[in-house]
């Protein structure tokens, strides 16, 4: 995992600010090439596979002819080194290499061959053009602008800032948010004039005219799936697969570890690295904790691990903790996130970096192809699990500024309602956000994070299986708790699903209530009181801290604007 960061125009002397800036991606190796006149790539290395200093990056091939800069891994580089084996010479163990000369020889056509997760871009020298990708879900970023002095690309928003581009908030994006809980569209950033390359798609820049194309055709893949297969021959397949993931992601020159909560997820990732591992390594297992015994899943956590050998350590979360690290947080995400539960789960990436983990694996991916959130078996559009009404307070907001909030409309492709609720939150919603929020906390504490149940097999399968394999009589996931009966307790398999993991909203209004006050007072009190009516904030924050506490999402976007605008105001 690391970061990546380039210029296609004249100022290429602002390249080692923007490495700089990113430089918790990757604080192994820093690395610069420059086409003078031309173009100028840089790398942040987190070394992961292939140690040695001959991985570095920007990365050529034998006639220098091509420059890559990548972030992520490619799981399958073993499988396409040996295809690639009779037509390039390999000089590294890396799976850069792999990839850049899967491009070589493939050009765009090498994506479809890679099961990874990937932002990298290529420059070729001959031709003086630029081809970048991202993988099939957007796992890794890749954001750029188009300004009137050149193109400038890096894996986080405030290395583009470091560049000289004005931090100036995106009010479209801003209104969105708080008016229907939208993050932006997939090629949409919460500033103006950054931009992010959709997930699945690839870019060509020549001779400065830009062209963006689709590269994943989600619904086609669908098509190629196995048919007419009978339920226990689907669920032999998805368990194939399943193992097949795990093992991929266990390629690494590094320790790894992975995170646990007490759900069935969770559960199966533990079980199927314990049945792929037989417990011969030092896997060091994490999960997070506040001490509310009310949300705490440590208990389900220890059941889980009874049976294996991996130790466990708990990570606290303290509500003093919380204002401080919020803003190293915020800093390391450069747009708003999840809320407390995203700071919960931060603890555990720094405390695994303090422990030489660079490695991390979690079960995020499993609610999405199996239809695991309530909100599935139900009518409407909700997009939050076990929230009941509307977490969004529209009229906390100024007549001007909700003019601006362009309700998300999402692609609807399928005939059946659950169908498409799924690629809505694979695609627009659930998916996205998580991904995002995770790469950010990771990068953080130069952790590299992997998520086997994202593998594109497992997601165009289950997706593709009928409805029944994933509801049946009000119970979710029903296939993938057959595949968990195999290794799990019963008690383990029928878990239910708890949709908050922290006390976030018993913290917002009573441990942190000063905290918010002080929050909202500034926001109040600064340029963007205009954006809402202050009577109606002041009134919902008084609301809310009387006990009217069954959402507290309006609260924390709040807090988000609050600290996205420090410095701007």
């Amino acid at each position: 995992m690391c970061g990546i960061a380039g210029i296609i125009g004249k100022f290429q002397d602002r390249l080692p600010v923007m490495l700089d800036a990113q430089k918790h991606r990757g604080p192994d190796a820093t690395g610069f090439f420059y086409d003078e006149g031309f173009a100028a790539l840089g790398h942040n290395r987190l070394s992961i596979i292939d140690l040695s200093s001959n991985a570095n990056q920007p990365f050529f091939d034998a006639s220098n002819r091509y420059a890559i800069v990548f972030n992520g891994e490619i799981y399958n580089y073993i499988e396409l080194r040996e295809l690639l084996s009779g037509v390039y010479d390999f000089k590294t163990e890396s799976d850069t290499e792999v990839l850049l000369a899967a491009y070589i020889h493939w050009g765009k056509d090498c994506l479809s061959k890679c099961n990874g997760m990937f932002a990298f871009a290529v420059w070729d020298q001959t031709d003086k053009s630029l081809f970048a990708a991202r993988d099939r879900f957007g796992v890794k970023p890749f954001h750029y602008t188009i300004a009137a002095d050149g193109f400038y690309f890096a894996s986080e928003i405030k290395a583009i800032h470091a560049a000289g581009i004005e931090k100036v908030p995106n009010e479209k994006v801003w209104a969105s948010y708080f008016a229907y809980g939208s993050y932006g569209k997939p090629d949409e950033t919460f500033w103006e004039n950054v931009q992010q390359l959709p997930g699945g798609h690839h870019l060509e820049l020549n001779n400065g005219e830009l062209e963006i194309a689709k590269w994943y055709f989600f619904e086609n893949e669908l098509k190629k799936q196995p048919k007419n297969l009978s339920h226990d021959e689907a669920r032999n397949h998805y368990l194939a697969l399943l193992k097949d993931s795990i093992k991929l992601r266990f390629r690494a020159d590094v320790p790894i570890g992975f995170n646990l909560s007490g759900g069935l997820d969770s559960s199966v990732l533990l079980a199927l690295v314990n049945d792929f591992d037989h417990g011969k390594s030092a896997i060091n297992a994490y999960t997070f904790y506040t001490g509310d015994e009310n949300y705490d899943e440590w208990p389900w956590v220890e059941m889980m691990l009874k049976d294996t050998t991996y130790p466990l350590t708990k990570v606290l979360l303290r509500p003093e903790d919380v204002e401080e690290f919020s803003q190293t947080i915020y800093f390391h995400q450069d747009e708003p996130f999840g809320g407390i539960p995203t700071l919960a789960y931060a603890t555990i990436f720094a405390q695994a970096s303090k422990d030489g983990v660079k490695v991390l694996l979690d079960g995020q991916g499993m609610d999405e192809q199996w239809a695991g959130y309530d909100y599935y078996s139900q009518a409407g559009d909700a997009t939050i699990q076990g929230v009941k009404g509307s977490p969004y307070k529209i009229n906390m907001l100024s007549g001007d500024f909700l003019n601006k909030a362009e309700k998300p409309v999402y692609d609807e492709p399928f005939e059946k309602a659950l169908l498409n609720k799924e690629y809505r939150d694979i695609f627009y919603t659930k998916i996205p956000r998580a991904l995002r929020f995770n790469d950010r906390i990771s990068m953080a504490f130069s952790t590299e994070l992997r998520e086997p149940f994202l593998d594109y097999r497992l997601m165009e399968f289950a997706f593709s299986l009928p409805e029944s394999y994933k509801i049946k009589a009000g119970v979710t996931k029903v296939m993938l708790r057959e595949i968990a009966a195999e290794f799990l307790s019963e008690n383990l398999v029928y878990a239910p699903k708890r949709p908050l993991q922290t006390p976030q909203r018993e913290w917002l209004g009573n441990d942190l209530k000063n905290w918010v006050t002080s929050c909202i007072d500034k926001i109040t009190g600064s340029i963007y009181a205009r954006w809402f009516d202050v009577e109606a904030l002041e009134k919902e924050w008084q609301h809310y801290q009387q006990g009217n506490m069954q959402s507290a999402f309006h609260i924390w976007q709040c807090i988000s604007l609050f600290e996205m605008i420090q410095g701007l105001v």
